[in-house]
């Protein structure tokens, strides 16, 4: 699982694999992060999944299971991480941009107009006021909470006794284990077989290629350049925005 997830894309898979015949169902998480929601509803999918259909749930941690990436992960009745695996960031991040002297410095005039007092804070072409950013500090708290309260209840005593631990620091899938979000190191194959047997068998599911995605590339290629500039144009942020998400740990 990887970064812009959403229980739309993902309930199908999810759907998939736990109607197998199989004793477990083992999740690979590969996230930085994303949407709180998004990641609280994939991990309450799983968790009615596995309860209704009785299976254990392994997750195993690819190279970062980080913020909503770890939320997903507390689904797992066993979490298992790569020694050098990043793990963690239980918090809450906003990021923005503020242009206020940008737009008078270039010669644009900001016009707005709302009918609430405050339907427009924090909005980056105005300068920032302390009331706004203690009401966005506050909203921060509530999800803050609700991430330490799901994270305890799911890790309970495993848990181990650090001040740092929901400080929004991440750590590598060792130091993770000693800290008790991850309850082992190592691989899903080798693990699965060390707890299953050696003929343990995985079968892969994975989303399939419609036959549009398979022609995106053609279909692109025909696309007037005026649209293709488009198309690029609005995906560039998103792209930026990941990029410096993954970057954020070291990847």
């Amino acid at each position: 699982m990887r970064q812009h997830l959403s229980l739309a894309t993902t309930a199908g898979l999810l759907e998939r694999a736990f109607s197998m015949k199989a004793p477990a169902v083992a999740i690979s998480i590969n996230s930085p992060g994303g949407s709180p929601v998004q990641s609280r509803l994939i991990y309450r999918r799983i968790r009615d999944l596995a309860g209704e259909k009785k299976k254990t749930v392994y997750v195993f941690v690819e190279d970062v299971a980080a913020s909503g990436g770890y939320m997903i992960a507390l689904a797992g009745d066993e979490i298992v991480a790569d020694p050098s695996s990043i793990v963690g960031s239980i918090g809450v991040v906003s990021a923005g941009f503020g242009f206020h002297e940008l737009i008078g410095k270039i010669g644009v005039e900001r016009r707005l107009y709302t009918s609430g007092s405050n339907k427009a804070i924090l909005d980056p072409f105005q300068p920032e006021k302390k009331e706004d950013v203690a009401r966005l500090k506050a909203l921060q708290e509530e999800l803050h909470t609700d991430f330490i309260t799901l994270v305890k209840e799911r890790r309970g005593s495993r848990l181990a006794e650090d001040k740092e631990l929901f400080t929004g620091l991440f750590w590598t899938g060792r130091r993770s284990k000693d800290l008790g979000l991850v309850d082992a190191l190592g691989d899903m194959r080798t693990y699965l077989k060390s707890r299953f047997g050696p003929k343990t068998r995985l079968k892969l599911i994975a989303p399939s290629r419609s036959l549009f995605a398979r022609r995106l590339g053609l279909f692109e290629a025909h696309q007037p350049g005026s649209e293709l500039a488009a198309v690029a144009a609005a995906g560039l942020l998103e792209a930026l925005e990941e990029k410096a998400l993954w970057r954020r740990f070291g990847l």
